[in-house]
């Protein structure tokens, strides 16, 4: 198969990988372990409006998005933020320094029931923003034959974003599902998907399940 010169070409199904990002319990629950201690006032202030975005609207395309690759063939695998131990002693010291420990095995490192994991569905624990760099992805996309691969999840201006741009310098061709994907607010958003719109081609959910026919 021959070089693409543009990111802006259609997925070859037989050559491509969906991939959720960080869609988990711990921080896309309301009752998940990021968000425990918070008041029910502070909750709502703080984080209200992402769950009514992502509940309302970023689930809805994801779900929408895993049923249409399914159909067409397309391997879909997920990403969790979870240790390899039960104290996370494994954890980056990035995480370390944030708090962030999901122990190995526990509720908040669950995908979400809404896209729950098929029965031979891949899913990756992650101790790094990055998971290229936590993970031996990399080593299974290529195994997969993957070239392709279409992304989304939480946050975008984070997770998401790092894998973009370390997706597209190991030369993959990445789509990134713009209403797939969501953070903290509509200003943030709107920036990292400008920030790097030249690291991938950049469709809504219903434009890609169009393309895919």
């Amino acid at each position: 198969m021959s070089q693409p010169l543009s990111r802006d070409v259609p997925v070859h199904p037989p050559h491509a990988t969906l991939l959720f990002i960080d869609v988990q319990n711990f921080a896309a629950h309301r009752e998940g372990g990021e968000f425990k201690g918070a008041t029910p006032e502070a909750f709502e202030a703080q984080y209200g409006p992402f769950f009514e975005e992502i509940e309302n609207r970023t689930i809805p395309a994801m779900q929408r998005l895993q049923a249409g690759c399914r159909k067409a063939g397309i391997e879909v695998m997920y990403t969790v933020i979870c240790s390899l131990t039960k104290d996370g002693r494994d954890r980056s010291l990035d995480y370390k320094i944030t708090g962030f420990n999901v122990p190995a095995g526990s509720w908040d490192g669950k995908v979400l029931d809404a896209i729950a994991p098929g029965d031979d569905e891949i899913v990756l624990p992650k101790t790094s923003s990055s998971v290229f760099i936590s993970t031996n992805i990399d080593y299974l996309l290529r195994n997969l034959g993957t070239r392709y691969l279409i992304l989304s999840g939480f946050l975008t201006d984070q997770c998401v974003e790092s894998a973009v741009r370390d997706a597209c310098d190991l030369g993959y061709l990445v789509t990134l599902v713009t209403d797939a994907c969501a953070t903290m607010s509509a200003e943030r958003q709107q920036n990292s998907l400008k920030a790097i719109k030249g690291y991938c081609r950049q469709i809504t959910a219903d434009e890609f399940l169009a393309e895919l026919g």
